[in-house]
């Protein structure tokens, strides 16, 4: 830190009590100077020889037969008129970044000009702070720092401006030429752990990084820290995302709380102001900040009771980057007074805005083309292949929410129907857990849950995993296998799995072999409600039980490889699919797809085989 010592003098002030300060001299003191609710006793000529106000002010006292005098008003208070009155003694005075504002504006306002005596305290302090002081960069910081409390002063003598220009000059300079200290112990710079960062066991100089300066400027008062950033954006010369590095550090280091995503202050107001500020500030270009970031701030913005623009200026901020974030990014908890542990309602509102920005019609035959020419080659940094990842993620976490209504996983799930999967285990993970934490959901709404589900896009795994799951609906099993069939069957020469099928069969499978991509949500209410009967399952079950899907042992990789044992495999289902509906027919149409979870069945499907007993949860 620079300072300046002035004067050579020994310090002679003395305290007397709190309120009271005296030169200590053989001379008797022949003047008091009340400066607030301090009272100075001094000696008139080394302060008349330098401050034109004094003058003045012991001028009109004299008329007046008084040895008081009252000075209200003056930028410091006590301590910086002190640091003036020692000047005019010749005292030892010691000025830094700390004091040297105030010492400056009280001169100022005691009017120790060049006019007055050669050498005046005011020179000195422009001196100093020109040759000095805005040179320096952590200087300049806290001069700019004590400039709030001496207002509208500092702005007046330009020293506010100064030290703006000194801190963004300094943060725009190429990083080659930073020779100052500062400080940074965000993260730890990856030249640190070049093997390539010692040569003969000495350590290379270390690369400075390009948001070197973004910790030091933190610690302003937000009023003058928007500046900092303002005056740095007007040069130009320091990119967006530099911008966001600054703004990120910013609200990690002075809202409570705002890491973890819990604002941990009642100082409302101060905190909503920090929020509010960061997002006026937020460059305009894409990608500047990380979408969690912007998660994080709305996180704040919310809890902190931001005004709507603030909110929907970051929804749509967010709404342009949505395929960055994470199903962590996306746990945004209820406000106070809602049922729902997170807040679904804010992410249907993302997804959305997404949704209407990314997907319009070209992009959706785009899309479409991308899926059906290559699925297993689908580019995984889609935007739309990553949000569709994200909500199922997401559906998966809050489906543990006791108090979430099917409503509302339904309408998000839709939201993103259209979007380009590869796969649907996701989604079907998302579906069991939410049927495994809300075992006394209706029909109805069973219905609505399992109709989101493209069966056909179930991993292997997947597949086998939802054959023993006693949590679907058994019509949903059957779809499952029919599609197991037809993979199966079409991997052999010559083989169509849908036509070694019955066409009843072939009815009950929404579009036949030649189904839309979304093809379980297309099925009528007629097809959902033909559910075999408990007899039609023991049948079932039997030929499961022979199919010996998977091996033995459920492996997967023992499934049968030759096309004489594929073929045989797909007949088999057939069989099973023929004594299924010729069942069905004999039975008619049987009460709803919780057939397969009724007390009845359960005892039937018990005695029948172990196979269905098995069938368990992938959450």
């Amino acid at each position: 830190m620079k300072f300046m010592k002035l004067g050579s003098k020994p310090d002679s002030f003395q305290n007397e009590g709190e309120n009271t300060r005296y030169v200590a001299s053989e001379l008797a003191t022949d003047i008091v100077v009340n400066v607030g609710d301090v009272k100075f006793y001094l000696h008139k000529f080394p302060l008349l020889s330098k401050s034109a106000r004094l003058q003045k002010l012991v001028t009109a006292s004299n008329n007046e037969n008084s040895d008081d005098i009252h000075i209200t008003g003056i930028p410091g208070g006590p301590a910086a008129f002190e640091i003036c009155a020692k000047f005019c003694y010749g005292m030892t005075v010691t000025l830094n970044a700390y004091n040297v504002v105030s010492a400056r504006c009280a001169a100022e306002y005691l009017e120790m000009y060049e006019t007055v005596e050669k050498g005046n305290l005011v020179y000195k302090i422009e001196v100093f702070l020109n040759s000095s002081i805005f040179r320096s960069w952590k200087d300049s910081i806290i001069v700019l720092q004590t400039t709030k409390s001496l207002l509208p002063t500092a702005e007046e003598l330009k020293i506010v401006s100064h030290c703006l220009d000194s801190i963004s000059s300094k943060a725009s300079i190429d990083t080659n030429k930073v020779e100052w200290s500062y400080t940074y112990n965000r993260k730890k710079l990856s030249s640190e752990n070049d093997p390539d960062s010692h040569w003969n066991g000495v350590r290379k100089s270390q690369t400075v990084p390009k948001d070197w300066w973004v910790e030091d400027i933190s610690e302003l008062h937000i009023d003058l820290y928007k500046r900092v950033i303002i005056t740095i954006k007007t040069k130009g010369k320091v990119p967006s995302d530099v911008i966001g590095e600054a703004l990120s550090a910013f609200a990690v280091r002075r809202i409570p709380g705002f890491g973890k995503g819990v604002i941990q202050t009642n100082d409302v107001v101060k905190y909503r102001s920090y929020a509010e500020t960061i997002i006026r500030l937020l460059p305009s270009e894409k990608g500047s900040v990380s979408c969690s970031f912007l998660l994080k701030l709305l996180r704040a913005a919310i809890l902190l009771d931001s005004g709507e623009i603030f909110r929907n200026e970051l929804t749509r901020k967010i709404g342009k980057q949505l395929g960055e974030a994470t199903v962590g990014d996306f746990l945004i908890r209820s406000s106070t007074g809602e049922t729902s542990v997170f807040d679904i309602n804010l992410v249907q509102n993302l997804v959305e805005d997404f949704a209407t920005r990314e997907c319009g019609v070209q992009a959706d035959v785009e899309d479409a083309f991308l899926e059906i020419s290559s699925p297993k080659k689908m580019v995984s940094d889609s935007p739309k292949v990553n949000v569709a990842k994200l909500v199922d993620g997401y559906l998966t976490e809050i489906s543990r929410d006791p108090n979430l209504p099917v409503s509302k996983f339904v309408n998000l799930s839709e939201t993103v129907s259209s979007f380009p999967r590869s796969s649907h285990d996701g989604l079907y993970r998302a579906i069991d857990m939410y049927l495994k934490e809300h075992p006394g959901i209706s029909k109805s709404e069973r219905k609505r849950l399992c109709k989101l589900m493209d069966c056909r896009k179930l991993s292997a795994e997947a597949c086998m995993h939802a054959v023993q799951n006693e949590r679907l609906p058994l019509r949903v099993v059957v779809q499952v296998l029919f599609f197991e069939q037809m993979r199966a069957s079409s991997a052999s020469p010559g083989s169509n799995g849908t036509s070694e099928l019955p066409g009843p069969i072939r009815a009950l499978i929404p579009g036949g072999s030649h189904g839309s991509s979304r093809s379980t949500t297309t099925n009528t209410e007629e097809d959902w409600d033909s559910i075999p009967t408990a007899e039609d399952i023991k049948v079932l079950k039997g030929e499961i039980a022979n199919l010996r899907l998977g091996g033995p042992d459920g492996n997967s990789k023992h499934v049968a490889k030759t096309d004489a044992e594929k073929k045989m495999k797909g007949l088999m289902m057939s069989r099973i699919f023929s004594k299924l509906w010729s069942s069905k027919d004999r039975s008619g149409e049987i009460s709803s797809s919780e057939t397969s979870e009724s007390p009845a069945s359960t005892n039937a499907e018990e005695k029948s085989t172990p196979s269905r007993s098995r069938r368990h949860s992938l959450s």
